[in-house]
């Protein structure tokens, strides 16, 4: 009996002390393993990321050294071009001014020329409009002019004509060309053109073929006018115009050289360019 007592009291836990069994749950440790498998996970995707992210910047430097390397080249370039530039500008101010003293010097050498061609001309009279004769010969046309002088009460000899020919046609089709007659001085050039105005005015029958001696087409008119220069017969042709638009009332040659009046009490305008016959045009 007191062994059983004895057992008892053995088998019995103090009251005071308490014992606890530490144990890890299931639930711990896989919480931890997927931890860890999300930070390896993650560890390999930054390190994927790393390394992609480093390749694209490499790329993008390389692309952007060659961008860098282009606009250098292009910036090249530009100066280059730019430099050219320059460079054709100045030789094109120096063009330009080489231009205006040729032009210059052109116009001088064109005035020298139309001096020299009115000295050789000043004593030449033209006969328009006269129908060329077969086998027309120096001697015919020194006959014509001969009669023309008759007939205007202006004789002059033979040996007053220097020379006598007629114009070339620019096609052999033209036959009624001018006759160019140069006499031995410009007074008596002057003297003919003179009566020759005076014969139109006193007469209904204006000058024609008949008074240089034809037997046939006598009736055809004829013109005596000034040997005019290729300059001086264009400015009379565009200065005509003016007198034909009503602008100016007279237009007239004189000794180889143009004029223009407006009206009776105007002065007269000496025609000397193309260009002073456009600004009369616009003027008007």
């Amino acid at each position: 009996m007191d062994k059983a007592a004895s057992d008892t009291n053995l088998l019995a836990t103090p009251p005071n002390y308490v014992f606890q069994r530490v144990k890890r749950s299931w639930d711990d440790d896989m919480i931890h393993e997927q931890l860890d498998e999300l930070k390896k996970e993650m560890r390999e995707m930054m390190e994927i990321f790393s390394g992609k992210q480093a390749s694209e910047i490499q790329q993008i430097s390389l692309t952007l050294n060659e961008i860098q390397k282009s606009n250098t080249k292009i910036e090249n370039s530009i100066a280059y071009v730019t430099a050219q530039n320059e460079e054709l500008q100045l030789k094109i101010k120096l063009l330009e001014t080489q231009a205006k003293e040729d032009r210059k010097y052109i116009t001088l050498l064109e005035n020298k020329l139309e001096e020299t061609q009115l000295g050789t001309r000043k004593s030449n009279f033209v006969i328009k409009n006269v129908p060329r004769k077969n086998n027309e010969s120096k001697e015919d046309l020194i006959g014509m002019a001969m009669c023309l002088s008759q007939n205007l009460d202006c004789k002059i000899s033979r040996y007053d004509i220097k020379d006598i020919y007629r114009v070339r046609g620019k096609t052999t089709d033209i036959q009624n060309t001018p006759i160019i007659v140069e006499t031995g001085s410009t007074l008596l050039k002057a003297e003919i053109m003179t009566m020759g105005k005076a014969f139109n005015i006193k007469h209904k029958s204006k000058l024609c073929c008949k008074h240089l001696g034809f037997k046939t087409q006598e009736d055809t008119p004829i013109f005596i006018a000034e040997h005019l220069t290729p300059k001086a017969s264009r400015l009379h042709f565009l200065a005509r115009d003016l007198t034909k638009s009503g602008a100016y009332k007279f237009c007239w040659t004189a000794y180889g050289k143009v004029y223009l009046k407006k009206d009776e009490q105007s002065q007269p305008i000496t025609v000397r360019s193309e260009d002073q016959v456009h600004q009369l045009m616009v003027r008007n």
